[in-house]
């Protein structure tokens, strides 16, 4: 057996990069276990493996007293004293103890430790490798489906699709190719978990990355990006040259850029905006494609406005079960009220009149009666230091 370990345990260090003493150290410990099962007693018992000879030997540690009060714990310092006069009260002496037929309780508890070990290894390669994936973007393979997820083939694993990160409008089948973003990677007690998701905005950076150079680059930068998964996307953009105009890059030559990214996204509608420092510039260019004549913020809430548009573009502005506006508001991070001019008009013109206050006659008189007396005042007072 001890060629036969000593090989298992080179194997295993070559092979799965797990240390030989981390391997011996556990078990060591596992044969304590498996000794305390067999023989009922562990409390002073120590495993030793030679590394050299593959050998494994059982000992009990027993103390040095005066008196015996508990053999198997204890030894009498006379019985030490035979052994080597050196010993003292208090000393420690390891006598062996091992089984004759503990080589094969030995064997079978190495290879249980042995198997967990490669267990252990294989989930920990498979933990970094794929954590190096997180935040990143993969392509699998749908594998099968049941009442909570959708399994993808990442290679070495397989990953998990909630239903809250399909998109509502993809149908998934088996072996379907899709690609798909790592939104986290957890080392469970049963394994390494990686979820992932189709309906995550970051999806749509990394598309964007592969896609367009200039975006991998940092030459163009993705600011936001506001998405209902399946449907409709905003993404706001600007770049670092000023001679590089964002949207165009990120549309490409009639549109093939963006068209590639729509594609994989099954016909998901994207709207490509240019940042602006000026927020005002930034809400009315999130509002594509409806025209904005004014923005106006609120004194109070810098991050609520109204956004003032032509009677016929606030049906646009507004858009289909107010996603336009949604989004744009998710874009900009601003709460939006978008109304038209007419609307502004009918309420400048209230709005004027009820700050108009009638002034009360009754009033005036009273400030023409007090105000000769408050000059007659004036005048006596002017004299008294006169005379003075």
């Amino acid at each position: 057996m001890s060629k036969e370990m000593l090989n298992a345990l080179d194997t295993l260090e070559a092979e799965k990069g797990v240390s030989k003493e981390i391997v011996i150290e556990a078990l060591e410990a596992a044969l304590v276990s498996a000794y305390k099962r067999h023989y009922g007693q562990s409390q002073n018992v120590e495993v030793e493996f030679n590394e050299k000879k593959g050998d494994i030997h059982v000992y009990a540690v027993k103390e040095v007293t005066e008196e015996v009060m508990d053999s198997q714990l204890e030894v009498s310092l006379k019985d030490a004293m035979e052994i080597n006069p050196a010993y003292e009260i208090g000393d420690t002496i390891r006598f062996e103890v091992t089984p004759k037929d503990f080589g094969r309780i030995a064997a079978q508890t190495a290879k249980q430790v042995i198997l967990q070990r490669v267990r252990e290894a294989e989930r920990s390669i498979i933990y970094n490798e794929y954590s190096a994936y997180e935040k990143d973007i993969m392509q699998g393979v749908v594998e099968r489906q049941d009442n909570r997820y959708i399994y993808v083939n990442l290679g070495k694993i397989e990953a998990v699709l909630s239903k809250q990160d399909q998109m509502p409008n993809e149908h998934y089948k088996p072996h379907d190719r899709i690609k798909v973003y790592v939104s986290r990677v957890e080392n469970t007690s049963k394994g390494p978990q990686v979820f992932v998701s189709r309906s995550h905005p970051d999806l749509l950076r990394r598309l964007f990355e592969q896609e367009i150079p200039e975006v991998y680059d940092g030459i163009v930068e993705i600011v936001s990006i506001a998405r209902e998964a399946g449907d409709r996307a905003k993404v706001a953009v600007r770049s670092t040259d000023p001679n590089i105009d964002p949207v165009g890059t990120c549309v490409g030559p009639k549109g093939q850029r963006v068209q590639a990214i729509v594609n994989e996204l099954k016909g998901e509608n994207m709207d490509i905006v240019e940042w602006n420092e000026d927020p005002a510039v930034f809400i009315a260019n999130s509002l594509n494609p409806a025209q904005v004549e004014d923005v106006i913020f609120d004194i109070d809430n810098p991050k609520v406005c109204t956004v003032v548009v032509p009677d016929y573009q606030l049906s646009l502005a507004i858009g289909k079960r107010g996603q336009n506006a949604r989004l744009a508001a998710k874009l900009t991070a601003h709460k939006i009220d978008i109304k038209s001019e007419s609307d502004m008009e009918e309420f400048y013109a209230n709005y004027d009149e009820s700050e108009i206050e009638e002034i009360d006659p009754s009033a005036e008189e009273e400030i023409e009666e007090t105000t000769p007396e408050m000059t007659e005042e004036v005048e006596n007072d002017a004299s008294v230091q006169d005379e003075e």
